[in-house]
Protein backbone atom coordinates (compact mmCIF):
# COMPACT_ATOMS: atom_id res chain seq x y z
CA UNK A 1 0.00 0.00 0.00
CA UNK A 2 0.81 3.43 -0.50
CA UNK A 3 1.17 5.98 2.36
CA UNK A 4 0.04 9.14 2.73
CA UNK A 5 1.84 11.50 4.80
CA UNK A 6 -0.36 14.59 6.61
CA UNK A 7 2.18 16.86 7.96
CA UNK A 8 -0.09 18.88 10.60
CA UNK A 9 -3.64 18.02 12.47
CA UNK A 10 -5.19 21.76 12.03
CA UNK A 11 -8.45 22.03 9.79
CA UNK A 12 -6.94 21.41 6.78
CA UNK A 13 -5.02 18.20 7.79
CA UNK A 14 -7.86 17.01 10.20
CA UNK A 15 -10.77 17.28 7.21
CA UNK A 16 -8.05 15.62 4.70
CA UNK A 17 -7.38 12.32 7.02
CA UNK A 18 -10.55 11.68 8.22
CA UNK A 19 -12.23 12.34 4.60
CA UNK A 20 -9.44 10.08 3.12
CA UNK A 21 -10.47 7.94 5.87
CA UNK A 22 -14.00 7.63 4.39
CA UNK A 23 -13.29 7.59 0.89
CA UNK A 24 -9.98 4.94 0.77
CA UNK A 25 -10.68 1.17 0.55
CA UNK A 26 -8.81 -0.30 3.58
CA UNK A 27 -6.21 -2.19 1.18
CA UNK A 28 -5.75 1.38 -0.88
CA UNK A 29 -3.22 3.44 1.18
CA UNK A 30 -2.01 4.14 4.84
CA UNK A 31 -2.51 7.25 6.73
CA UNK A 32 -0.29 8.70 9.01
CA UNK A 33 -0.89 12.58 11.07
CA UNK A 34 1.82 14.51 12.13
CA UNK A 35 1.26 16.70 14.98
CA UNK A 36 2.57 17.86 18.51
CA UNK A 37 -1.34 18.26 19.85
CA UNK A 38 -3.71 15.55 20.13
CA UNK A 39 -6.55 17.47 18.75
CA UNK A 40 -7.73 19.63 16.40
CA UNK A 41 -8.26 23.68 17.54
CA UNK A 42 -11.66 24.78 16.45
CA UNK A 43 -10.50 28.44 16.64
CA UNK A 44 -13.48 30.26 16.08
CA UNK A 45 -14.49 29.15 19.70
CA UNK A 46 -11.43 30.58 21.05
CA UNK A 47 -12.88 34.05 21.33
CA UNK A 48 -15.93 32.31 23.40
CA UNK A 49 -13.03 30.03 25.58
CA UNK A 50 -11.79 33.25 26.37
CA UNK A 51 -15.70 34.51 28.41
CA UNK A 52 -16.28 31.23 29.07
CA UNK A 53 -19.48 30.86 27.17
CA UNK A 54 -18.00 27.56 25.87
CA UNK A 55 -15.60 24.67 27.79
CA UNK A 56 -12.39 24.43 26.98
CA UNK A 57 -12.15 20.85 25.85
CA UNK A 58 -15.16 21.23 23.48
CA UNK A 59 -13.24 24.35 21.05
CA UNK A 60 -10.97 20.71 20.56
CA UNK A 61 -11.79 18.17 18.36
CA UNK A 62 -9.87 15.17 19.53
CA UNK A 63 -7.43 13.31 16.69
CA UNK A 64 -8.19 9.68 18.47
CA UNK A 65 -11.63 9.97 18.65
CA UNK A 66 -11.80 10.71 14.68
CA UNK A 67 -9.08 9.06 12.95
CA UNK A 68 -9.36 5.90 13.47
CA UNK A 69 -7.92 4.65 10.52
CA UNK A 70 -4.83 6.98 10.98
CA UNK A 71 -1.51 6.36 12.64
CA UNK A 72 -0.63 9.47 14.84
CA UNK A 73 2.04 10.40 15.87
CA UNK A 74 2.99 12.96 18.45
CA UNK A 75 5.63 15.17 17.32
CA UNK A 76 6.88 17.95 14.59
CA UNK A 77 7.80 17.41 11.09
CA UNK A 78 11.20 19.15 11.20
CA UNK A 79 12.79 18.94 7.49
CA UNK A 80 10.38 17.38 4.12
CA UNK A 81 13.24 15.90 1.51
CA UNK A 82 10.84 15.51 -0.91
CA UNK A 83 13.19 14.38 -3.63
CA UNK A 84 13.83 10.99 -1.68
CA UNK A 85 10.11 10.92 -0.26
CA UNK A 86 11.30 11.41 3.58
CA UNK A 87 10.86 13.70 6.73
CA UNK A 88 12.22 14.28 9.78
CA UNK A 89 10.13 13.81 12.70
CA UNK A 90 10.90 15.65 15.95
CA UNK A 91 8.64 13.29 18.21
CA UNK A 92 7.42 14.90 21.70
CA UNK A 93 10.26 12.93 23.49
CA UNK A 94 12.90 10.87 22.06
CA UNK A 95 15.43 11.43 19.23
CA UNK A 96 14.66 12.90 15.78
CA UNK A 97 13.99 9.70 12.93
CA UNK A 98 13.41 9.27 9.64
CA UNK A 99 10.05 8.85 8.30
CA UNK A 100 9.29 7.52 4.50
CA UNK A 101 6.16 8.28 2.36
CA UNK A 102 4.83 8.50 -1.34
CA UNK A 103 1.99 10.95 -0.84
CA UNK A 104 2.63 14.12 1.29
CA UNK A 105 0.35 16.48 2.22
CA UNK A 106 1.57 19.90 3.69
CA UNK A 107 -0.78 21.33 6.38
CA UNK A 108 1.32 22.45 8.71
CA UNK A 109 -0.58 25.88 9.64
CA UNK A 110 0.55 29.06 9.87
CA UNK A 111 2.63 30.67 13.15
CA UNK A 112 1.85 33.70 15.20
CA UNK A 113 4.01 36.72 13.81
CA UNK A 114 6.02 38.45 16.55
CA UNK A 115 8.09 41.67 16.09
CA UNK A 116 11.32 42.46 17.53
CA UNK A 117 9.61 44.58 20.45
CA UNK A 118 10.82 44.52 23.87
CA UNK A 119 8.89 43.08 26.27
CA UNK A 120 6.62 41.53 23.69
CA UNK A 121 7.81 37.69 23.96
CA UNK A 122 8.28 37.78 27.98
CA UNK A 123 4.88 39.39 28.63
CA UNK A 124 2.31 38.75 25.41
CA UNK A 125 -0.24 35.71 25.43
CA UNK A 126 -1.23 34.51 21.96
CA UNK A 127 -4.01 33.25 20.77
CA UNK A 128 -4.31 30.43 18.83
CA UNK A 129 -4.40 27.53 21.03
CA UNK A 130 -6.95 26.52 23.66
CA UNK A 131 -4.63 26.68 26.57
CA UNK A 132 -3.79 30.13 25.87
CA UNK A 133 -7.41 31.00 25.15
CA UNK A 134 -7.91 29.34 28.58
CA UNK A 135 -4.67 31.08 30.49
CA UNK A 136 -6.20 34.58 29.38
CA UNK A 137 -9.92 34.33 30.68
CA UNK A 138 -7.74 32.53 34.10
CA UNK A 139 -5.76 35.70 34.05
CA UNK A 140 -8.33 37.70 34.28
CA UNK A 141 -10.29 36.38 36.83
CA UNK A 142 -7.29 36.44 38.81
CA UNK A 143 -6.98 39.88 38.15
CA UNK A 144 -10.39 40.81 39.51
CA UNK A 145 -9.80 38.57 42.56
CA UNK A 146 -6.34 40.42 43.65
CA UNK A 147 -7.62 43.88 42.23
CA UNK A 148 -10.89 43.51 44.64
CA UNK A 149 -8.65 43.80 47.62
CA UNK A 150 -6.30 45.96 46.37
CA UNK A 151 -6.68 50.39 47.96
CA UNK A 152 -6.95 52.42 44.56
CA UNK A 153 -3.97 53.00 43.45
CA UNK A 154 -1.37 51.81 40.34
CA UNK A 155 -1.32 48.19 41.23
CA UNK A 156 -5.40 48.01 41.31
CA UNK A 157 -5.58 49.97 37.86
CA UNK A 158 -2.86 47.31 36.70
CA UNK A 159 -4.41 44.57 37.29
CA UNK A 160 -7.66 46.31 35.76
CA UNK A 161 -5.77 47.15 32.19
CA UNK A 162 -5.96 44.82 29.74
CA UNK A 163 -4.11 45.49 25.84
CA UNK A 164 -4.95 43.25 22.54
CA UNK A 165 -2.31 43.74 20.04
CA UNK A 166 -4.22 43.57 16.74
CA UNK A 167 -7.34 43.94 15.09
CA UNK A 168 -7.97 41.10 12.51
CA UNK A 169 -10.63 39.10 14.05
CA UNK A 170 -8.88 37.21 16.53
CA UNK A 171 -8.71 40.30 17.89
CA UNK A 172 -11.92 41.74 18.22
CA UNK A 173 -13.56 39.07 18.47
CA UNK A 174 -11.28 38.01 21.85
CA UNK A 175 -11.18 42.02 23.10
CA UNK A 176 -15.09 42.30 22.52
CA UNK A 177 -15.94 38.89 24.58
CA UNK A 178 -13.09 39.55 27.27
CA UNK A 179 -15.03 42.86 27.77
CA UNK A 180 -18.04 41.27 27.84
CA UNK A 181 -16.83 39.15 30.31
CA UNK A 182 -15.47 41.63 32.60
CA UNK A 183 -18.69 43.97 32.70
CA UNK A 184 -20.66 41.37 33.27
CA UNK A 185 -18.07 40.34 36.47
CA UNK A 186 -18.71 43.85 38.21
CA UNK A 187 -21.71 42.60 39.53
CA UNK A 188 -19.91 39.77 41.63
CA UNK A 189 -17.06 42.36 42.48
CA UNK A 190 -18.90 45.59 44.14
CA UNK A 191 -15.49 46.62 45.07
CA UNK A 192 -14.43 47.08 41.50
CA UNK A 193 -16.27 49.98 39.21
CA UNK A 194 -16.97 50.20 35.85
CA UNK A 195 -14.55 53.44 35.01
CA UNK A 196 -11.85 51.42 36.49
CA UNK A 197 -11.50 48.94 33.44
CA UNK A 198 -9.45 49.72 30.98
CA UNK A 199 -9.17 47.73 27.96
CA UNK A 200 -7.12 49.01 25.32
CA UNK A 201 -7.00 47.46 21.29
CA UNK A 202 -4.16 48.61 19.67
CA UNK A 203 -4.23 48.39 15.73
CA UNK A 204 -1.39 50.09 13.53
CA UNK A 205 -3.87 50.28 10.53
CA UNK A 206 -6.11 53.00 9.78
CA UNK A 207 -9.61 50.54 10.54
CA UNK A 208 -9.72 47.13 12.28
CA UNK A 209 -11.67 43.89 10.10
CA UNK A 210 -10.04 44.60 7.20
CA UNK A 211 -12.36 41.51 5.58
CA UNK A 212 -15.27 43.65 5.72
CA UNK A 213 -16.15 46.80 4.53
CA UNK A 214 -15.44 50.40 5.94
CA UNK A 215 -19.00 51.08 7.37
CA UNK A 216 -19.43 48.09 9.32
CA UNK A 217 -15.71 48.40 10.51
CA UNK A 218 -16.45 52.02 12.13
CA UNK A 219 -19.51 50.72 13.39
CA UNK A 220 -17.59 47.93 15.69
CA UNK A 221 -15.40 50.73 17.04
CA UNK A 222 -17.95 53.11 17.98
CA UNK A 223 -19.58 49.86 19.66
CA UNK A 224 -16.95 48.85 21.26
CA UNK A 225 -16.04 52.09 22.36
CA UNK A 226 -19.79 52.89 23.83
CA UNK A 227 -18.92 49.81 25.87
CA UNK A 228 -15.95 51.36 27.15
CA UNK A 229 -12.98 50.02 25.49
CA UNK A 230 -10.14 52.14 24.23
CA UNK A 231 -9.48 51.48 20.09
CA UNK A 232 -6.13 53.25 19.09
CA UNK A 233 -5.88 53.06 15.30
CA UNK A 234 -2.76 53.62 13.42
CA UNK A 235 -0.48 52.97 16.30
CA UNK A 236 1.85 51.01 17.25
CA UNK A 237 3.20 49.11 20.45
CA UNK A 238 6.96 50.18 20.65
CA UNK A 239 7.56 48.70 23.56
CA UNK A 240 5.89 46.15 26.47
CA UNK A 241 8.74 45.81 29.22
CA UNK A 242 7.50 44.48 32.43
CA UNK A 243 4.13 44.82 31.28
CA UNK A 244 4.68 48.32 30.76
CA UNK A 245 3.16 49.56 27.55
CA UNK A 246 4.23 52.22 25.29
CA UNK A 247 2.86 53.32 22.30
CA UNK A 248 3.58 54.91 19.55
CA UNK A 249 1.26 58.04 20.05
CA UNK A 250 3.25 58.95 23.03
CA UNK A 251 0.44 57.20 25.44
CA UNK A 252 2.01 55.15 28.23
CA UNK A 253 0.37 52.30 30.53
CA UNK A 254 0.94 49.48 32.19
CA UNK A 255 -1.08 46.43 31.67
CA UNK A 256 -1.83 43.68 33.72
CA UNK A 257 -2.79 41.10 30.89
CA UNK A 258 -1.01 41.67 26.92
CA UNK A 259 -2.84 39.39 24.54
CA UNK A 260 -1.10 38.98 20.88
CA UNK A 261 -3.08 38.50 17.89
CA UNK A 262 -1.51 40.49 15.17
CA UNK A 263 -1.46 37.94 12.36
CA UNK A 264 0.36 34.76 11.05
CA UNK A 265 3.64 34.17 9.81
CA UNK A 266 4.86 31.08 7.53
CA UNK A 267 5.75 28.12 9.45
CA UNK A 268 9.49 28.24 9.62
CA UNK A 269 9.33 24.49 8.57
CA UNK A 270 7.77 25.17 5.31
CA UNK A 271 9.82 28.61 4.83
CA UNK A 272 13.27 27.44 5.62
CA UNK A 273 13.07 23.59 5.68
CA UNK A 274 12.28 21.82 2.74
CA UNK A 275 12.98 21.43 -1.13
CA UNK A 276 9.30 22.03 -1.87
CA UNK A 277 8.57 25.19 -3.76
CA UNK A 278 8.07 27.87 -1.54
CA UNK A 279 7.32 32.04 -2.60
CA UNK A 280 8.68 34.95 -1.36
CA UNK A 281 6.40 35.14 1.57
CA UNK A 282 7.16 31.58 2.79
CA UNK A 283 4.19 29.81 1.24
CA UNK A 284 4.21 26.50 -0.70
CA UNK A 285 3.56 27.23 -3.98
CA UNK A 286 0.36 25.56 -4.74
CA UNK A 287 -1.79 25.10 -8.32
CA UNK A 288 -5.61 25.42 -8.45
CA UNK A 289 -6.27 21.70 -7.84
CA UNK A 290 -3.97 21.48 -4.45
CA UNK A 291 -1.01 19.85 -5.77
CA UNK A 292 2.13 21.36 -5.14
CA UNK A 293 3.82 23.29 -8.33
CA UNK A 294 3.04 25.41 -10.79
CA UNK A 295 0.61 24.29 -13.81
CA UNK A 296 3.61 23.88 -15.78
CA UNK A 297 5.93 22.31 -13.44
CA UNK A 298 3.60 20.33 -10.69
CA UNK A 299 5.41 18.46 -8.19
CA UNK A 300 4.32 14.88 -8.47
CA UNK A 301 2.44 12.96 -5.34
CA UNK A 302 2.95 16.98 -3.03
CA UNK A 303 -0.24 18.42 -2.01
CA UNK A 304 -0.73 21.31 0.11
CA UNK A 305 -3.55 23.58 1.78
CA UNK A 306 -4.17 25.66 4.89
CA UNK A 307 -2.46 28.58 5.85
CA UNK A 308 1.03 27.85 4.93
CA UNK A 309 -0.42 27.26 0.93
CA UNK A 310 -0.38 29.96 -1.63
CA UNK A 311 -3.46 28.59 -2.98
CA UNK A 312 -4.81 30.69 -6.05
CA UNK A 313 -7.92 32.25 -5.59
CA UNK A 314 -10.34 31.22 -8.55
CA UNK A 315 -13.61 33.09 -7.38
CA UNK A 316 -11.36 36.40 -6.93
CA UNK A 317 -8.91 35.76 -9.90
CA UNK A 318 -6.01 38.20 -10.99
CA UNK A 319 -3.86 36.37 -8.83
CA UNK A 320 -5.32 36.06 -5.67
CA UNK A 321 -4.40 33.46 -3.20
CA UNK A 322 -6.97 32.57 -0.45
CA UNK A 323 -7.08 34.06 3.24
CA UNK A 324 -6.01 32.13 5.59
CA UNK A 325 -9.28 31.49 7.12
CA UNK A 326 -11.32 28.48 8.29
CA UNK A 327 -13.63 28.87 5.76
CA UNK A 328 -10.89 28.22 2.87
CA UNK A 329 -8.83 25.75 5.41
CA UNK A 330 -12.33 22.89 6.26
CA UNK A 331 -13.03 23.19 1.70
CA UNK A 332 -9.59 22.81 0.96
CA UNK A 333 -9.33 19.73 3.28
CA UNK A 334 -12.21 18.15 1.99
CA UNK A 335 -11.49 18.97 -1.62
CA UNK A 336 -8.00 17.53 -1.27
CA UNK A 337 -8.88 14.44 0.03
CA UNK A 338 -11.61 13.76 -3.24
CA UNK A 339 -8.37 15.39 -4.99
CA UNK A 340 -6.06 12.37 -3.69
CA UNK A 341 -8.33 9.61 -4.21
CA UNK A 342 -9.01 10.75 -7.76
CA UNK A 343 -5.35 10.66 -8.35
CA UNK A 344 -4.42 7.48 -6.39
CA UNK A 345 -7.72 6.03 -9.33
CA UNK A 346 -6.34 7.73 -12.00
CA UNK A 347 -8.74 10.56 -12.57
CA UNK A 348 -8.14 14.22 -12.82
CA UNK A 349 -8.54 16.43 -9.99
CA UNK A 350 -10.72 19.35 -9.36
CA UNK A 351 -9.78 23.14 -9.20
CA UNK A 352 -10.45 24.63 -5.62
CA UNK A 353 -13.19 27.36 -5.99
CA UNK A 354 -14.88 28.31 -3.32
CA UNK A 355 -17.19 31.73 -3.42
CA UNK A 356 -17.13 33.63 0.35
CA UNK A 357 -20.23 32.81 2.10
CA UNK A 358 -20.00 36.61 3.88
CA UNK A 359 -18.26 37.39 6.91
CA UNK A 360 -19.31 37.07 11.01
CA UNK A 361 -18.04 38.18 13.85
CA UNK A 362 -18.97 37.40 17.65
CA UNK A 363 -18.24 40.89 19.95
CA UNK A 364 -20.04 40.03 22.94
CA UNK A 365 -22.77 38.01 24.61
CA UNK A 366 -25.46 39.24 22.03
CA UNK A 367 -23.69 41.22 19.96
CA UNK A 368 -22.18 40.58 16.49
CA UNK A 369 -21.84 41.61 13.00
CA UNK A 370 -22.54 39.82 9.94
CA UNK A 371 -21.90 41.22 6.44
CA UNK A 372 -22.27 39.54 3.17
CA UNK A 373 -21.94 42.29 -0.14
CA UNK A 374 -23.86 44.91 0.69
CA UNK A 375 -26.24 42.50 3.61
CA UNK A 376 -24.73 43.86 6.99
CA UNK A 377 -26.76 42.63 9.87
CA UNK A 378 -25.37 43.80 13.35
CA UNK A 379 -26.61 43.34 17.19
CA UNK A 380 -28.05 40.22 18.58
CA UNK A 381 -29.19 39.34 15.48
CA UNK A 382 -26.31 38.83 13.78
CA UNK A 383 -24.76 36.72 17.24
CA UNK A 384 -27.05 34.40 17.10
CA UNK A 385 -26.12 33.92 13.11
CA UNK A 386 -22.91 33.57 14.15
CA UNK A 387 -24.01 30.90 17.21
CA UNK A 388 -26.01 28.85 14.26
CA UNK A 389 -23.37 28.94 12.07
CA UNK A 390 -20.48 27.35 13.94
CA UNK A 391 -22.26 24.74 15.90
CA UNK A 392 -23.32 23.45 12.64
CA UNK A 393 -19.45 23.86 11.28
CA UNK A 394 -17.53 22.53 14.41
CA UNK A 395 -17.10 18.62 13.39
CA UNK A 396 -19.11 15.85 14.72
CA UNK A 397 -22.02 15.75 16.18
CA UNK A 398 -20.85 14.61 19.34
CA UNK A 399 -19.22 18.50 19.35
CA UNK A 400 -22.33 20.06 18.49
CA UNK A 401 -24.34 18.75 21.21
CA UNK A 402 -22.08 19.49 23.67
CA UNK A 403 -21.34 22.74 22.34
CA UNK A 404 -24.97 23.53 22.53
CA UNK A 405 -25.50 22.00 26.04
CA UNK A 406 -22.85 24.65 27.59
CA UNK A 407 -24.52 27.63 25.76
CA UNK A 408 -28.19 26.56 27.16
CA UNK A 409 -26.26 25.89 30.77
CA UNK A 410 -24.76 29.53 30.19
CA UNK A 411 -28.08 31.00 28.97
CA UNK A 412 -30.30 29.71 32.30
CA UNK A 413 -27.14 30.37 34.96
CA UNK A 414 -24.93 32.49 33.77
CA UNK A 415 -21.36 31.79 32.75
CA UNK A 416 -18.65 30.33 35.53
CA UNK A 417 -16.72 32.86 37.05
CA UNK A 418 -13.98 30.27 38.89
CA UNK A 419 -9.91 30.88 37.84
CA UNK A 420 -8.48 27.72 37.45
CA UNK A 421 -4.99 29.82 36.74
CA UNK A 422 -3.31 27.36 39.41
CA UNK A 423 -3.71 24.23 37.52
CA UNK A 424 -0.42 25.90 35.94
CA UNK A 425 1.39 25.09 39.20
CA UNK A 426 -0.09 22.47 40.36
CA UNK A 427 2.23 21.54 42.76
CA UNK A 428 2.35 24.69 44.79
CA UNK A 429 0.02 23.06 47.61
CA UNK A 430 1.89 20.27 47.91
CA UNK A 431 5.12 22.17 48.36
CA UNK A 432 3.94 24.91 50.37
CA UNK A 433 1.80 22.24 52.95
CA UNK A 434 -0.75 24.56 53.31
CA UNK A 435 1.08 27.21 54.99
CA UNK A 436 -0.79 30.17 53.58
CA UNK A 437 2.54 33.02 53.86
CA UNK A 438 4.39 30.75 51.88
CA UNK A 439 1.46 30.08 49.15
CA UNK A 440 1.21 33.95 49.15
CA UNK A 441 4.80 34.55 48.67
CA UNK A 442 4.92 32.06 45.65
CA UNK A 443 2.30 33.41 44.10
CA UNK A 444 3.38 37.01 44.38
CA UNK A 445 6.90 35.75 42.83
CA UNK A 446 4.91 34.49 40.01
CA UNK A 447 3.10 37.66 39.52
CA UNK A 448 6.59 39.22 39.23
CA UNK A 449 7.88 37.09 36.55
CA UNK A 450 4.52 37.97 34.67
Amino acid sequence: MRTILVVGGGYAGFYTAWKLEKKLRRDEARIIVVDPRPYMTYQPFLPEVLAGSVEARHAAVSLRRHLRRTRLIAGSVNRIDHAERTVTVQPVDGEPFPLAYDVIVVTAGAVTRKFAIPGVAEQAIGMKHVEEAVAIRDRLLTSFDRASALPPGPQRQRLLTVTFVGGGFSGVEGFGELLSLATSLLKAYPEIKQTELAFHLVEARGRILPEVTDGPGEWVVRSLERRGGHVHLNTQVQSATGGHVVLSTGEEFDSGLIVWTAGNGANPMVRSHTDLPINDRGLLVVRADLRVGTEAEPVPDAWGAGDDAAVPDLALGHGAVTVPNAQHAVRQGKLLAKNIVASLRGRTPKPYVHHSLGTIATLGLGRGIFQYHRIVITGLLAWFMHRGYHVLAVPSWERKVRVAAIWLTAALFGRDIVSLASVQHPRRAFVTGGDPQEHLQLVREDAATR
